[in-house]
Parts: structure tokens; sequence; C-alpha cells
């Protein structure tokens, strides 16, 4: 009888293998359930089996339910199951399951492997549940499941994406120490995290200072290192690396030299720019589109506008790197120059060299006729945009409504920042302060109050501009009391008050005779 039973389970098995190969899951499923019902002795390498392909087929619901009915008859998986279940879980997310398999394996004595571990580790780091994930590794350090360099690197990674730069400095350093060399992906993400908290000397430090000769750093690491020293201002020690990166045979690329190219045009060093220019070429790195701007804006903003018009006209567009950008760089010098004609014009010919202009042309250039008082022309210009199909953003809907605060049209400013609302474009805070500018000159300022309070309850949050506008026109109607509330906000935000406003409103209380505060 117990043979005749053992072959029946071993005819089930293969039935089971044969759907599952064939990828019939639903019949195999049923013929599972035809054996557990069976007099056939199931036991728990069955539900192993079976759990692990349900797994395998992201059946997760299905292999949850199959697991609690094991549990009761005294079977468990086994250590790989268990962490192949943990690794498919992490894919929908089910949190609650997971912290289940994990109690359930620490109390049989299992440990997962580091493939679950990792794969759950980064789905916390990516849920921002960074301190479960530091315990998590903590508790499978105390289990005898050491961190391999993929658990160094997904908390690092997730350390550097959640600003916590002190932490993720102590797990590299423990890296380190433990003989681990970091890979790209460690590297990178510590490198760029420090460098734009502004760490740039600790990023080169625990890098090229630390590990030069045990690890070929790539030029993704040199150039976030050259960007770093760039961004803090010390262009000697991004050459030296640049220098560095040469000498060790890892040649500058493209984004090496505009990263270089950006720093010399923001800081107006235009003929180091062009001299860099010139060296890319010799080296064979073609400058492109990106390089092109970066020297057009640094001629734009030293207001040599002739030099960059022609630089666009005879280089940029014979080589087909002339863009929307370029336009947009010169129409902006142009219109900030008050020659908003030659502007016009420039944009006039867009058309006929294949660029066609974006939100941004439309935005400089009705910001420019507007501040000129040629509202016909801006309106000219709108519809034009709309006509292309291209819809107003934030910047272009406070441009106009600034305008019309300005020439006093309070009803029509209202209105069109309304409008921006009902398009779903949330105001920020400069398009709050143009129209609470507006009420409070127009003394509005009950009207003003009420955008305030808006802020407060949907965003966003007041800065000291709009305080400060707040209560110079409550002053300017006598509402002291209103005013020293506003005060108080102002304060608890951490914002000061002009030393005229603050003495006009304390002594505006003393003549009122008010005890809102106390000087």
């Amino acid at each position: 009888m117990y043979k005749s039973l053992g072959l029946h389970r071993l005819a089930y098995r293969a039935q089971i293998s044969s759907y599952v190969k064939a990828g019939l899951i639903d019949q195999a499923i049923k013929t599972f359930d035809e054996m557990t019902k069976s007099n056939c002795r199931v036991f728990s390498i069955d539900y192993n089996r079976f759990i692990g392909v349900l797994v395998s087929q992201s059946r997760y619901d299905l292999a949850e339910h199959y697991y609690y009915r094991m549990i009761p008859q005294g079977f468990s998986l086994n250590s790989f199951t268990y962490s192949r279940f943990i690794s498919g879980l992490c894919k929908v997310k089910n949190f609650i399951l997971i912290e289940k398999l994990l109690q359930d394996m620490y109390k049989l004595g299992y440990v997962p492997d580091n493939w679950a571990y990792n794969i759950y580790l980064n789905l916390l780091c990516c849920e921002k549940q960074i301190d479960l994930a530091l315990e998590v590794v903590q508790t499978m350090v105390e289990k005898g499941r050491e961190p391999d360099i993929v658990t160094y690197t997904i908390l690092i990674n997730g350390l550097c994406r959640a600003g916590r730069f002190d932490s993720a400095v102590k797990i590299w350093c423990d890296m380190v120490r433990k003989g681990f060399n970091p890979d790209e992906k460690a590297c990178r993400a510590l490198v760029l995290g420090l460098c734009h908290d502004g760490k740039v000397d600790l990023a080169y430090e625990l890098t090229l200072g630390t590990l030069r000769g045990r690890i070929k750093f790539s030029k993704s690491i040199f150039n976030s290192l050259i960007n770093g020293f760039c961004q803090a201002g010390r262009i000697d020690k991004a050459q030296a690396i640049k220098s560095f990166m040469s000498s060790n045979g890892c040649e500058p690329d493209l984004v090496t030299y505009n990263v270089l190219l950006n720093y010399c045009c923001d800081e107006l060093l235009l003929e180091e720019a062009e001299t860099l220019m010139r060296k890319m070429e010799r080296s064979g790195v073609e400058p492109d589109v990106y390089s092109y701007n970066e020297l057009l804006k640094g001629l734009c903003k030293a207001n040599r506008l002739d030099k960059a018009y022609l630089m666009m006209v005879n280089k940029m567009e014979a080589k087909g790197l002339c863009d929307v950008v370029s336009y947009n760089t010169i129409i902006k010098a142009l219109c900030k120059a008050s020659h908003t004609k030659k502007a016009y014009k420039l944009f006039e010919q867009m058309g006929g060299k294949g660029i066609a202009p974006d939100v941004v042309t439309f935005t400089i250039l009705i910001r420019a006729f507007l501040r000129e008082g040629r509202s016909n022309i801006a309106k000219k210009l709108l519809d034009q945009m709309t006509g292309l199909g291209l819809l107003p953003d934030r910047v272009l809907y406070t441009t106009i409504v600034d305008h019309l605060c300005k020439t006093g049209e309070m009803w029509m400013a209202r209105s069109v920042f309304c409008d921006m609302v009902e398009e779903g474009i949330t105001p920020d805070v400069v398009s709050y302060n143009a129209l609470i500018t507006g009420l409070c000159r127009a003394s509005r300022v009950s009207e003003a109050m009420h955008l305030y309070e808006d802020m407060h309850t949907r965003g966003p949050c007041p800065d000291e501009v709009t305080f400060k506008l707040i209560i110079g026109g409550l002053i300017r109607e006598k509402k002291l009391s209103l005013a020293c509330r506003v005060w108080d906000q102002m304060m608890e935000k951490g914002f000061t008050l002009d030393g005229d406003v603050s003495e006009t409103l304390v002594n505006a209380i003393r003549s009122n005779d008010a005890s809102c505060i106390k000087i």
C-alpha cells in the first residue's frame, strides 16, 4: 500500500513538472491541489518546489496562500526558496509578508542570501525607508551574513539620495577598511552627493586621495570631481585633476571640456574659453551644440553681442549646431540691452532657418515688449504662441500678471492668475508676490490678505518679500493689529523686517495707543 501511494506521489510530481515546463501553470495548480487532497503523503519538498514555481511565475498571492496552508502542517521552506520568495515580493512591495518571512526564517535558524537581502535593501532605499534599511543590515551582520560590494553600493546610493552624507561616508569608510574596492556606481553616488552638498574636498579625498592605485576611476568620476571644483570656484584644482586624468590613460572627453567651458564662460574668461575650444578640436574632441551655446552665453553676458551673433551665423549654423537655445540666448541679451527691435527681427528669422521658437522665446519677447509698454505686439506674440499649440508656463503667466498689476489693470490681473490655476499650473511665490504687490498698490489689502492666507493653506509658503508687502499694505491702511500678527508669523519663519518698516510700525502703534504687542 505504501509503495502504491509512493508511486502515486511520483506520478503527481511528474505531472506537475510537465505542466510547469509546458507553461500550463493553472493546470499545475489544479494537480497540486488534487495531490494534497489525495491519500498521498505530501512532503515539505513538494511545497518548496510548488511555491518556488509560483514565485518564478509572479503568482505571489497564490504563493502566500500555499505558504499559510503549509505552516500548520509543520512544513517550512528551505533557505533558497525563502530567499527567492522575498526577492519576488520586493517587486510588488509586500512589506508585511517580507517581514513575516524574515522572522520565520530567523526562527528556523535560516538567513536569506545576499541576493535577497540586497534586493530588499534596494527597495527600502528607493522607498526612502533608510533607517529600516540600516536596521536590516545590522540584523544581517548579526546573523552572520556579511555585506558585499552590492550591499554597500545600495546603502551609499540611498544615503546620498536622502542627503545623509555623514552616514554615507561612514559606510564608505567601513567598506574600504574591509578591503572592498568600490564599484563605479558607489563612487559616482558618493562623489555626486558630496559635490552637490559642497563637500568636494571630502569627495576627492575619499576617492582619488585614498584609493589612487587601487582602482581605475572612470571618466564619469573624474568629470564629477572637476565639476565639483569648478562649482566651488577652484579652477586650479579642476585643471590639476584633468592633467592627472590624462597622465593615467583616461583622456578628457566632451563632458570634461564642457564643464571647464561652463566655468570659463560664467566667469567671463572668454579668451580661455576660446583657447579651450581650439584645444578640444586639436585633441579630436568636436565641440557640440552645448559647447557653442556656453561660449555664446559668455559673449552675451560680456555684452559682446555682435561677436555672439557672428559666431552663431558663421560657425554654429554652418556646422548645424544652432538650436532654439542659441537663438533664445541672443534674443534675451538683445532685449536686456533694449534692442527689442533687433531681437524681434532675429525671432522672425528663426522659422526660415528651420528652428521653431519655444515658450521661452515667446516669454522673453513678451516680457520685453510689455516692459516697453507695447502691449499690442505682446498680445500678437501671445496669439502666435497659442496658435502654434504652445501653452503659457508659470513664468509667462507671472510676467503677464506682473505687467497688468503695474498698469493698474487689477481685474484682468486676477483673471489671468485664475486662468493659470485653472490650467493646472501651480503659482509659485513669485506669482503670488506679483499679484499681492498690485493689490497692495491699489489699496486692496483685504484681497491681498486672502491670497496670503491661501498661501498658508495651499502653498507655496510666503517668503520675506510676501511678508513685507503685506505688512506695508496693512500699515498704510492702519490695520495695525493685523500687521502685528503677520509680523509675528514672519519672525516665526526666521525672517526679519527692515529697520525703517519696523520703526514705522512701532511708531504707528504708539501713536494709536495700540497694545497688540510688547515692545
